[in-house]
């Protein structure tokens, strides 16, 4: 049987070697294609990542605020009246509600050993002013005498001198002590300082009174005018109230308005409730309302000056701070503001902004600081 054997040449064997080679060169060329479309790749997923938001222009407004607080209607005039004197009431001429005028007796107290002091002192009274007139007189003689030359000792000259001025000294002495339990005499007869109403009586007609721990005898309002007392936020107490007035309601007369005049501010912030108490005055001849009632009262505010007023979804608030979204070069940053008025769908705000400033509408905490986004001015 013939055997027939093949010999490859050289150029057979290094075929499989050729089409490798081909195939590494190709590969290397197109990922060298893929490289150079990469980055105009990345750059349109850059683009596509660029928010729209919306935003607007910033620039002063005139800020106002109605608010309503709650306020206490306290009177004019109000005074605890209590004995001076230790004695027994003896007659009462007033009640609660009773309308008094200034001076009028409300009450008498009796005390007989007021009057007996008195009269004890009236008759030391006429005693020295005796003794200082006997005196008096014989010193005029006395020096009258003391004028002739070798008549009168100078001593005895001196003597009756010293004792006219002894005895004057006990006579003034005995007027004023005189003088001074007349006048706690006359604190046997109660009477009101002012013009007012009995609003509490704490005595019955032979009570004893006199002592420094008891309750008082009376008390006595003035509530011809009133004043009405509001804590005012401090958030407010820079700004200016409308008028100076107010308006305010009661709990007993809820369908009645009434004017107040505001007449003066404490100059302090509480450090407990940051408020200022504001004090209004409202006449109240009629006597329509009563002092002690709570009250609604209605107050509206303005700026006297212009200030930045925002939409209120424009501020951002989070537990470290409160801002705005500024957009400049169409890149985000984030500017730190302060808090005013709240108007409700507008708010007041100071921080570094100025007129034109672009501001985002809608604030987000996801807005990082210095996004690249595409404005779009609102409506």
């Amino acid at each position: 049987m013939m055997k027939i054997q093949f010999t490859m040449t050289s150029e057979f064997k290094h075929l499989p070697n050729i089409r490798f080679t081909a195939g590494c060169v190709i590969a290397m060329v197109v990922m060298a294609c893929n490289q150079n479309q990469a980055p105009a790749s990345m750059q349109r997923q850059e683009a596509a990542k660029a928010d729209t938001v919306k935003v607007f222009l910033c620039k002063p407004d005139s800020a106002q605020k109605t608010i309503t607080l709650p306020g206490e209607l306290l009177p004019n005039e109000n005074a605890q009246i209590r004995a001076k004197v230790q004695g027994y009431i003896r007659k009462l001429n007033v009640d609660i509600g009773t309308r008094v005028k200034r001076g009028q007796v409300l009450a008498l107290i009796d005390a007989p050993e007021i009057n007996t002091r008195v009269q004890e002192l009236n008759e030391k009274v006429k005693a020295a002013k005796s003794r200082f007139e006997s005196s008096k007189d014989y010193f005029d003689r006395i020096n009258e005498a003391s004028k002739a030359d070798g008549v009168v000792a100078p001593s005895e000259l001196q003597r009756t001198k010293n004792q006219m001025l002894a005895d004057s000294s006990e006579y003034n002495a005995a007027l004023f002590a005189a003088s001074s339990y007349r006048q706690i005499g006359g604190y046997l007869a109660i009477v009101a300082p002012y013009d007012g109403i009995i609003t509490k009586r704490n005595i019955n007609v032979g009570s004893f009174v006199g002592n420094a721990n008891e309750q008082p005898l009376f008390e006595l309002q003035d509530n011809g005018l009133l004043r009405l007392q509001v804590p005012v936020p401090e958030v407010y107490t820079g700004a200016v109230l409308l008028n100076n007035t107010a308006e305010l309601t009661t709990r007993s007369q809820p369908d009645k308005k009434f004017k107040a005049m505001l007449v003066r501010a404490s100059g302090n912030i509480d450090n407990q409730s940051r408020s200022e108490v504001w004090e209004f005055a409202i006449p109240n001849t009629s006597g329509e309302l009563k002092a002690g009632s709570y009250c609604d009262v209605k107050m509206r505010f303005y700026r006297s000056t212009p200030s930045m007023v925002v939409p209120t979804t424009a501020v951002v608030t989070t537990l470290e701070k409160r801002f705005v979204i500024k957009v400049a070069n169409n890149t985000t940053q984030w500017i730190d503001v302060r808090p005013g008025f709240n108007m409700g769908d507008k708010q007041e705000i100071f921080g570094e902004l100025h007129t034109g400033d672009t501001l985002v509408l809608k604030g987000s905490e996801e807005l990082k600081e210095g996004t690249k986004v595409i404005t779009k001015t609102a409506n």
